[in-house]
């Protein structure tokens, strides 16, 4: 079957392309940290981003879409730039910034089950569902790692991201089943 819908189709190649910029970027991110739990956790969430790599790559081989050549060698190219700057740029804002992309990750994954649901698909929305629980899990441990630094406030002003803003509207703590979530990232 083919999908007869662009925005889904960009949104999977390029969803497929930036979770490999991410998990490079975490490579860099969990080399430039001490704190060996902290580098364990970034570790997972690397792991967790080649995950998503994997499912959304079945998802588009499902519909027979192509991988994006021109997505994967930009998001290749950013990844490895982000993955090196970890390295100089201390360590306020990787965390930061890392938090930020997940929290604009999450709705990707809703985005995807709201096109799907357009074209009366439902069989993605769990696995789609449970990448975008999983981003905002890795938002909200990268923002508790930066919540008490005093660069947060002049960040979030700039940047729009921080403890009172948010990309999505998921709260991790009262999120809703699978069948309900379809309320998220409507906006």
């Amino acid at each position: 079957m083919k999908l007869n819908h662009p925005k889904l189709v960009d949104l999977l190649q390029r969803a497929y392309s930036a979770e490999k910029a991410a998990a490079f970027a975490y490579q860099g991110h969990a080399g430039s940290v001490k704190n060996i739990l902290e580098k364990k956790a970034i570790h997972q969430i690397e792991m967790d981003e080649w995950n998503h790599r994997k499912e959304v790559l079945a998802i588009m081989s499902k519909y027979g879409i192509p991988v994006s050549k021109y997505y994967e060698l930009r998001f290749h190219l950013i990844g490895k730039i982000i993955s090196y700057s970890c390295y100089v740029i201390g360590w306020f804002m990787p965390y930061y910034f890392a938090g930020r992309l997940e929290s604009g990750n999450v709705c990707e994954y809703f985005r995807m089950m709201h096109y799907f649901d357009q074209l009366e698909i439902k069989e993605h929305d769990k696995v789609l569902y449970e990448m975008g629980i999983k981003e905002k899990e890795h938002e909200v441990y990268f923002y508790e790692r930066i919540k008490s630094s005093r660069l947060l406030p002049l960040f979030e002003r700039i940047f729009s991201w921080g403890g009172s803003k948010s990309l999505n509207d998921v709260d991790i703590e009262n999120k809703l089943p699978v069948e309900a979530s379809k309320s998220y990232c409507k906006k």
